[in-house]
This record gives C-alpha cells, sequence and structure tokens, in this order.
C-alpha cells in the first residue's frame, strides 16, 4: 500500500507540481501574463493551395520554412520534433506546419518517413507551397529578416486569431524583440519556445475561466 501511495507522491513532483508551479509564477498583472502580440492579420495557410481541413484560425500553431535544403533544414525539424512537439502532442489544438517548395516533395517524404518511426505524426503538417505562396505567407509575418532561398532557421508561433506571438522584452535580445526562435539552439526551443507556448495556452485558459465565471455571474442575477 505504501508502496502505491508512494508512486503517486513521486508522479506528482515529477509532473503536477511543476505545472502548478508554473502556473502560480505566470499570475500577475491581470492575474496572468500574457504573450506579446508582435503582428496580426497573417495570412491563413488555409486561403492557400493545401487541404482545406488545415488551418491557424482556432489553433495554436508552431510554423517555420524548410527551404530547398533538406540537409539545412533537417537538424532545426529534428531538434523541435523533441524539444516542442513531442511536449505538445497532447495539447488540444497544437499543430506544427512546416512549409517547403513544391518540387522538393520526394526529399521531404524521406524525412517525414524518418521522423515517423519514433514519432506520432498527427500534429506535424507538412506542406508544399508554391514559391509566390511561400513568399506570401513568409511576408504576413511583418518580421524584418528574410527568407533565404525560401528557409528561416526560426520557428513562429500563430495563435488562434492569426496573430503573431514572441516577447517585447527578451533580456538576450539587443531591442527585446523576440519574434521567432531558433531552430538550431536546443536552449532557445527548451527555454523559450516551450514557455512561450505554455504561457499562450495558459492565457486562453484564464480566458475561458473568466468567460465562463461572467456568465455565472449573469445567471445569478437574472441577466
Amino acid at each position: 500500500m505504501f508502496k502505491k501511495y508512494q508512486k503517486r507522491i513521486v508522479l506528482f513532483l515529477l509532473f503536477i507540481f511543476p505545472l502548478i508551479c508554473f502556473l502560480i509564477l505566470s499570475t500577475g498583472e491581470n492575474n496572468f501574463t500574457k504573450l506579446d502580440v508582435i503582428s496580426d492579420n497573417v495570412k491563413d495557410i488555409s486561403a492557400l493551395s493545401t487541404p482545406s481541413s488545415l488551418a491557424f484560425e482556432s489553433n495554436i500553431s508552431v510554423v517555420c520554412f524548410l527551404g530547398n535544403s533538406i540537409e539545412k533544414s533537417k537538424s532545426g525539424i529534428l531538434n523541435l520534433n523533441e524539444k516542442i512537439y513531442k511536449k505538445f502532442l497532447d495539447y488540444k489544438k497544437f499543430q506544427i506546419v512546416a512549409i517547403y517548395p513544391k518540387g522538393k516533395e520526394a526529399e521531404f517524404d524521406q524525412l517525414i518517413e524518418k521522423i515517423s518511426k519514433f514519432t506520432d505524426m498527427q500534429n506535424w503538417k507538412f506542406i508544399a507551397l508554391n514559391k509566390t505562396e511561400i513568399n506570401s505567407l513568409y511576408n504576413s509575418l511583418s518580421v524584418k529578416d528574410s527568407l533565404e532561398n525560401f528557409y528561416s532557421n526560426k520557428a513562429f508561433i500563430i495563435d488562434k486569431f492569426g496573430q503573431l506571438r514572441g516577447r517585447k522584452n527578451d533580456d538576450d535580445k539587443k531591442n527585446g524583440l523576440l519574434y521567432g526562435y531558433n531552430l538550431n539552439s536546443v536552449s532557445e526551443l527548451n527555454d523559450k519556445l516551450k514557455d512561450d507556448l505554455k504561457v499562450l495556452y495558459y492565457e486562453y485558459y484564464a480566458a475561458f475561466k473568466e468567460k465562463n465565471k461572467n456568465k455565472a455571474d449573469r445567471k445569478e442575477v437574472g441577466l
């Protein structure tokens, strides 16, 4: 009996307690910390030549641009898979959208097959777009960096309203602005992208709770 409870205590300390601490530390003015909006009106990928079921709207998306060279993007994708995708696989409405140019399907299919051997791929969305579509989508992010051969070494957070999210007061950036997360930096993915996704999920959770509370309050007073 003691061993049974001991296992539960260990599980609590390993998984539940850190989450509770994170939620507490995330609170502040307005009861929680919001992830900054960097730009809005990001083009929804559903408007491009992709499956109609794929959209940024109503989802939390991590978006990356893989470019023409699979060798250049492969290590970043593997980092993203291990440090982010597997951690958020069971979160509702989470997806990673990986964009690459049409004509490169055979090469990227090989990478997808390799990853699928040790990963549940249900929330990975590898999408081939033409060059005009890639540029149109990237330009709608309204960031200062340009694509190099349709490749970026950054991953971007797009919220369910089509807004680019990030940080405006990041300690490691000269101007404090963090709008994309370096795919080749395990520490940035693990320490910043992962934390910022948790903040965004908690933001939506807190808004959902507040909405339900307001409904309950109105019901009490007969509104």
